[in-house]
């Protein structure tokens, strides 16, 4: 009996691994997206070890190579210092994946606990909570992020703290949403029947209910966070040259075009990609982890 209790878990384990492959096998977006992001983390790891030359990325110059176009010596051609566009591009990659993650994880970090205190406390808490939280949803998010770096002055890791402040309220209403209709369902009045604590009730069984939905969101915000960045970045609020970031690149490739076009178009490319690997991603585990989606 123990041997067959013990066989049930992985027997469900590899039918989910089987119904994974299933929707992602059936599904060419999805695995578009997967790609796209698994090369762009595998670029952010081994960056600058595949690069021309790292030391394009610190603001190196090779005054007679400036504004080179693409060749078999330069991919992506050069820029107005005559560093390798490829190179820091490749290396922007690291900067870019670490803002949207960071973003992203303080969003979730502030906006779950609150969302979920929200949805399952309800009455003056919950009123309280959702009161606050519109009052950051009233001005659009980019705005009020601008307005705060420009208090805190430019700099990547301003523009990080500006758009984590304008992020979380999007969570916040995600897992309220969510866990709101929870409260009431008969596993957590059972719960509460034998004595379980509020804490131990939000983190046992409310919080694994909102898990599928917030890692969707995630996903997608990943992309969305990095576009902001990069909007950041293009405007002089983000990072500060010589750092490779290609809101910046972009930025500074306006004073070239259009006769240097491939300085601006490179940046912009990966800038797309990125945000299409992880938006194609996301729906793709929006249908795994909520297959009604799919089939509606």
């Amino acid at each position: 009996m123990r041997a067959a209790a013990a066989r049930a878990p992985r027997g469900r384990s590899l039918r989910r691994l089987r119904f994974v492959a299933w929707v992602v096998g059936r599904n060419p977006p999805t695995m578009l997206g997967l790609g796209l992001v698994a090369v762009f983390l595998l670029l952010a790891a081994i960056g600058p070890w595949i690069v021309p030359d790292a030391r394009d990325a610190v603001g190196a110059m090779h005054l007679g190579s400036k504004l080179l176009p693409p060749s078999w010596a330069h991919w992506f051609g050069t820029d107005e210092m005559g560093d390798d566009i490829l190179t820091r591009v490749v290396l922007a990659t690291r900067t870019s994946l670490w803002v949207g993650l960071t973003i992203t994880g303080i969003a979730i970090v502030v906006g779950t606990p609150l969302g979920i205190a929200a949805g399952y406390f309800g009455g003056r808490v919950r009123s309280v909570i959702m009161r606050a939280t519109d009052m950051f949803l009233c001005v659009p998010g980019l705005v009020l992020a601008l307005a705060i770096v420009a208090a805190l002055g430019p700099g990547i890791l301003h523009g990080v703290v500006a758009l984590a402040i304008v992020w979380w309220p999007g969570y916040v209403r995600l897992i309220e949403a969510k866990a709101l209709p929870l409260r009431g369902e008969p596993f957590v009045d059972a719960a509460r029947t034998m004595g379980s604590s509020d804490l131990r009730i939000l983190l046992t069984h409310i919080l694994p209910n909102c898990v599928s939905p917030l890692v969707v969101k995630a996903s997608m915000d990943m992309g969305m966070a990095i576009l902001a960045a990069a909007s950041l970045g293009f405007i002089g609020l983000g990072a500060k040259p010589p750092a490779p970031e290609w809101g910046a690149m972009i930025s500074t490739a306006r004073s070239y075009m259009p006769d240097s076009w491939w300085y601006s178009l490179f940046p912009g490319l990966f800038i797309f990609l990125t945000v299409l690997g992880f938006n194609l991603l996301g729906d793709g585990l929006r249908d795994i982890l909520d297959p009604r989606s799919a089939r509606g």
